[in-house]
């Protein structure tokens, strides 16, 4: 391995820690990650002459910190406000920094929790911890979210000075706190997974690369708190995740979940999701997360308990209603007691105008009809999820079922 190779290997593996310990030394997230690029610069000098170091962690901070309190001494000679940080930080410099191992996750969790901030609006929660927490640059995040770069810069601007002028505290919530704040967190992790795992528009059904990310900042959380939600969260994303080969043909068409080939699935996502669902319910803590898991978990099953399902989706209408909840438990209840009872539970939705713009719904009222053998009213159904939908390989489906049905 070349010195550049180990340094991009270094960064890849390490930035995001260094980043977190050095916002914690160096209070602020500029002046960090000016640092933080500071000290790469400094290693892309070093190490080819001197070697990688043994830790090369401790070798960044270090850097990075000093690299900082250097820029403050020279800038203080020219901006009074600044003497009084430079003095402070020439005293802190004289102790070496506390970077065991818990202090470094606690940083990590810090920086988590500041970026998902329930001050902060939730779009600027979603591109600053994609920013900060995961690395991606700010192009990567715009075509993510079908937005463009600079307003995606300017959101992750105006967060950062939002934590700043709000002088919002670097730190892991307190006991009273932390469940309401960890909501925050589980909400922006999920909503990345979700980005990727069914990309909102256009031609490609996933994103692969967020799906990814989002599971590993999921790992990341459950490592340094490992709460019921946090585990269910993390098992739900693993279970989904698992049939993502299956999910789509060569020619990136949809493939439903039936007509999935069973032998792409991913066996070790599964046994490790269906392990974090039982430590999650063996907590006797179940939130919304662990009950989605444990659905999932069951479609995963040789033969799919229908009325194991159903009664975990009257669980999750008690944890929290919602009428997305409502259309996939009368799904489940179609897939138990037959279509036409599913498609009453549809209709009564609909007819109360819940989920009436929603693709999902009318496109399983089509299905549902279709398997009634309601071809004309399963027909008008699927033209209203076409007008709806936005996901190029959702709509190809649904056009061939129309075809299907002509």
């Amino acid at each position: 391995m070349t010195a550049a190779t180990g340094i991009e290997a270094v960064y890849r593996a390490e930035s995001r820690r260094v980043l977190a310990t050095l916002i914690r030394l160096l209070g602020g997230f500029d002046r960090a990650e000016e640092a933080m690029h500071d000290a790469f610069a400094a290693a892309a000098e070093q190490w080819p002459r001197d070697g990688v170091p043994k830790n090369p962690f401790a070798w960044l901070v270090s850097a990075g910190r000093f690299k900082a309190i250097d820029r403050i001494r020279r800038n203080a000679r020219h901006d009074a406000s600044l003497a009084e940080i430079a003095m402070r930080m020439e005293q802190e410099q004289a102790e070496p920094p506390d970077m065991d191992q818990q202090a470094v996750a606690d940083d990590q969790l810090r920086l988590i929790f500041t970026c998902c901030h329930p001050a902060l609006p939730a779009d600027a929660q979603t591109a600053l911890t994609l920013r900060e927490v995961c690395g991606l640059a700010t192009e990567e995040i715009a075509a993510a979210f079908l937005s463009t770069a600079p307003t995606i810069a300017q959101r992750i601007v105006r967060a950062k000075a939002r934590i700043r002028d709000e002088k919002i505290p670097y730190e892991t919530p307190e006991k009273d706190q932390l469940a309401e704040r960890l909501e925050h967190v589980l909400r922006v992790i999920y909503l990345v997974f979700n980005e990727g795992y069914s990309a909102s528009s256009g031609a490609s059904l996933t994103r692969a690369d967020l799906s990814a990310e989002a599971i590993r900042l999921g790992r990341l959380l459950v490592e340094l708190l490992p709460d019921p939600e946090a585990l269910g969260l993390l098992a739900l994303m693993l279970l989904h995740d698992s049939r993502q080969a299956a999910r789509a043909a060569a020619d990136g068409s949809l493939i439903l979940f039936d007509d999935q080939d069973r032998r792409l699935w991913d066996r070790g996502q599964i046994a490790e999701g269906r392990e974090l669902v039982r430590r999650a319910f063996a907590s006797g803590e179940v939130g919304a997360y662990a009950i989605q898991a444990a659905i999932a978990a069951e479609h995963t099953a040789a033969t799919v308990d229908w009325t194991r399902i159903v009664s975990l989706y009257d669980m999750l209408l008690q944890a929290g209603a919602s009428p997305v909840v409502e259309l996939n438990r009368a799904v489940a209840i179609a897939m138990r007691d037959g279509p036409d009872v599913g498609l009453e539970l549809i209709d009564a939705l609909l007819l109360g105008g819940k989920l009436v713009d929603y693709h999902v719904a009318h496109g399983a009222r089509g299905e549902l009809l279709r398997r009634a053998g309601r071809t004309v009213e399963s027909r008008e159904a699927f033209g209203t999820a076409l007008r709806l939908v936005r996901q190029d390989p959702i709509r190809d489906w649904i056009e061939r079922r129309l075809a299907s049905l002509d």
